[in-house]
């Protein structure tokens, strides 16, 4: 695609949104230029009872520019089950629908591993070939106390090794009493959802003096499965189960904080409508240690963690099976461990630099135990990865200058090395054909007809792969390199520009690369796109290169921020971007794929608006608010779209708030989606609208009610990314169906 065509494109639709969001910009007097912007994360310290509350300043002299592209993030209207609810008013944040509560996100059309996501500074990857345990899956959303989201030019302080952006979420800080007394406070929240008889409850205890702190959290949530909109009927395999636990211990020293949190978190079963395989149990166990220290020269602070993930698929009930003797047992065991230090060190009154380092180990092993009785599915274990490891050792130094009350930049530095490798493997060592019926007894007849198992042979085509992936060299190393420059400048007290560049560089994950199998059912178990294709690694991958530009105008009153509007085109080039080639065809339409580069671009614009309508002692406040995302991809190679871009999409809130009453109403906008990725035979889904409404009421700050009525028209609608429902057996499935009309009900409490 020409650049003078992507330039027209973006001027364009550069217009429309100035248009529509211009409706939303009311009058006001004029006034003298605050130099106070809002916080780009949300508050840490108190509960958040009211889904409406003014967003935090703080001064630009004494925090240098360090996130474009970031908006603050409120928490849903009554409790998510998923904690990447917290970032869907973000412009350029989707997610992929996969399980209840296992979202993968996507920021600017870049997803998942392409995102670096932190979670109490922990980065995190999923430790299963389908990332059906994503690091945002592996936190409560009660326990989130901060919630960044920053697309595409990320500062370098704030991680590498992706290309999409970062997303970082955090728990409390310990809380400590005055000076000589002692602090007990806490919270608790209920929930219920009648769509899938979805419940849920969790809270939080603290006990606290001026010096130390200890907290317990704990949190459950469940569903079964949930009913489409319309006549859509129940949607298999979306049903789960998840706690939650954690205690951290505080100690404040002067200028010294250290704590240490240790948790865990068991999902018993959760239920995948686009993949073969369910989540039939999940246990994440960590350690977490920060320190935080201000000296006479500037702050340190500094992290050490370790997590232990054991994790096992399996089919449920609804897929035909359920233990160690029939589906298809298949376990992973993964450890993470690592650590980081930043130190900020002020140079004078407007400078800052920042220097860190950081080093992360991700162990995994990935087995197939045999099947009992099974002729195929044995004998002797299937090693799809064998002690395998992806080691990350990361360098940076960050210098943000405000050189003038209006101008201030941004330029860092990062060097990564990324360190791979994985032992010797082993396929099944069964040779019978499945067109008879001895190992076919043993599985569920239409789920394992769906990995186009009818009539292959299994045993000889992985045993040769085996063979010459154990023969080849497999260790690698990546020495990757990024660079960021931004510039803000406050043009006028109505306007504020925003704009930079990013070279960012991402290696390949351990299944990118060292996903060795070829044969039908085994090569689908690597699958964590939802499309019901198999995936092959490619052991010459190189890491991807994306280049990102990107620009942010901000309109806004010069008063008391009583409107503002956002528009934001980006445009991406990636070289060697980590795509798929076709080398085989399977059954039901779906084909055999292998990881391989090409380069690629992707280009869009976000926007967003916000007025507030009325003011004043009758009527409350009133706040109109609404956001436009549009995204398109593209592979110079295949001339194909990128997978699972979301099309066209929008939503206008109308918010209310008077005295302890607080209500809300929302449409949801989706273009039909026409674009998409042919080379994994990614569906077209048609557009809609859903309806949302809410209303609540608080006591104080110790008590609120929260009431929301979603998809209240009942709306029958596909998920634009929520890939295969490929559970179901007969001709090629279609897309997922989003959830039908559901009321929703959240008590909080504190005290």
């Amino acid at each position: 695609m020409r650049p003078a065509y992507v330039f027209r494109h973006l001027l364009s639709f550069s217009a429309l949104t100035t248009l529509l969001l211009g409706s939303l910009i009311l009058p006001t007097k004029k006034a003298e230029a605050q130099t106070t912007p809002k916080s780009q994360i949300t508050p840490s310290d108190q509960p958040q009872l009211s889904p409406i509350q003014p967003l935090p300043t703080r001064s630009l002299s004494t925090h240098p520019i360090e996130q474009i592209s970031v908006i603050a993030t409120r928490r849903p209207f009554t409790q998510a089950a998923d904690t990447a609810a917290l970032f869907r008013d973000v412009p350029g944040f989707s997610s992929y629908k996969t399980g209840g509560i296992a979202n993968l996100p996507v920021l600017n059309g870049m997803a998942d591993d392409r995102v670096a996501t932190f979670v109490d500074g922990m980065p995190l990857m999923a430790d299963c070939p389908n990332h059906m345990n994503p690091a945002l899956s592996q936190i409560n959303l009660d326990e989130v106390s901060h919630s960044v989201a920053i697309a595409g030019i990320t500062p370098v302080s704030l991680g590498g090794d992706s290309t999409g952006g970062t997303i970082s979420v955090e728990r409390k800080d310990p809380q400590f009493a005055k000076a000589g007394n002692i602090l007990v406070t806490g919270d608790g929240r209920e929930d219920w959802r009648s769509n899938g008889g979805g419940s849920g409850a969790g809270g939080s205890i603290t006990v606290a003096n001026d010096m130390l702190s200890l907290r317990y959290s704990g949190s459950y949530t469940h569903a079964s499965d949930y009913t489409a909109g319309g006549r859509g009927g129940r949607v298999l395999s979306s049903n789960y189960l998840s706690f939650n636990h954690d205690v951290t211990a505080g100690l404040k020293l002067k200028n010294h904080l250290f704590s240490l949190t240790f948790g865990q978190q068991d999902t018993p079963y959760e239920g995948f409508p686009n993949q073969y395989m369910d989540e039939t149990n999940n246990r994440s166990t960590f350690v977490n240690g920060k320190y935080v220290g201000t000296f006479n020269w500037g702050t340190l602070e500094a992290r050490g963690y370790w997590q232990r993930v054991t994790h096992a698929m399996n089919m449920l009930a609804d897929k035909g099976g359920h233990s160690a003797t029939t589906g298809m047992p298949m376990n992973s065991d993964g450890r993470t461990a690592g650590y980081s230090l930043v130190a900020t060190i002020p140079l004078g009154q407007r400078h800052q630099l920042k220097v860190g380092s950081a080093f992360s180990h991700d162990g995994l092993n990935d087995w197939w135990p045999p099947l009992m009785g099974s002729m195929m599915m044995g004998p002797g274990t299937f090693h799809s990865l064998n002690n395998a490891h992806r080691d990350h050792l990361g360098h940076f130094i960050q210098w943000n200058a405000q050189w003038t009350p209006r101008l201030s930049t941004e330029l860092g530095m990062r060097s990564d090395v990324i360190m791979m490798n994985t032992g010797p493997v082993s396929p099944y060592q069964g040779l019978s054909p499945m067109s008879g019926m001895g190992a076919m007894s043993m599985m569920n007849m239409g789920s394992m007809s769906g990995m186009g198992m009818g009539s292959m042979s299994m045993g000889s085509t992985n045993q040769a792969a085996a063979r010459a992936f154990n023969s080849a060299r497999r260790g690698r190393t990546d020495d990757n390199f990024d660079v960021t420059a931004l510039l803000r400048y406050k043009a006028s007290a109505y306007l504020n520009i925003e704009g930079g560049y990013a070279r960012k560089t991402r290696s390949p994950n351990l299944y990118e690369r060292y996903g060795w199998s070829r044969e039908s059912m085994t090569a689908r178990m690597i699958n964590w796109f939802g499309d019901g294709n198999g995936y092959v690694g490619n052991l010459n991958l190189k890491p991807e290169v994306a280049n990102t530009a990107s620009v942010t105008f901000r309109f806004h009153d010069a008063d008391d921020h009583q409107w503002e509007a956002m528009i934001q085109p980006f445009y991406t080039y990636t070289h060697n971007y980590i795509n798929v080639v076709r080398i085989g065809a399977l059954s039901r339409g779906f084909n055999l794929l292998q990881f391989v580069n090409h380069n690629a671009q992707s280009y869009g614009i976000n926007a967003s608006g916000r007025a507030t309508l009325w003011d004043n002692t009758h009527w409350g406040t009133g706040e109109l608010s609404a956001n436009l995302n549009w995204v398109r991809g593209q592979d110079f190679k295949t001339h194909s779209g990128l997978y699972q871009q979301m099309p066209l999409n929008g939503t206008i809130r109308l918010h209310e708030h008077f005295g302890p009453w607080h209500g809300m109403a929302e449409v949801v906008l989706v273009k039909a989606k026409h674009t998409v990725d042919w080379v994994r035979n990614e569906p077209r889904t048609p557009g809609y609208a859903l309806f949302n409404l809410g209303a609540g009421y608080h006591w104080s700050r110790y008590l609120q009610l929260d009431v929301s009525l979603e998809n209240l028209l009942n709306q029958r609608y596909a998920l634009p990314l929520g890939g295969r429902a490929v559970s179901t057996a007969g001709n090629p499935p279609g897309p997922v169906l989003g959830m039908g009309r559901s009321v929703n009900l959240t008590l909080r409490e504190h005290f």
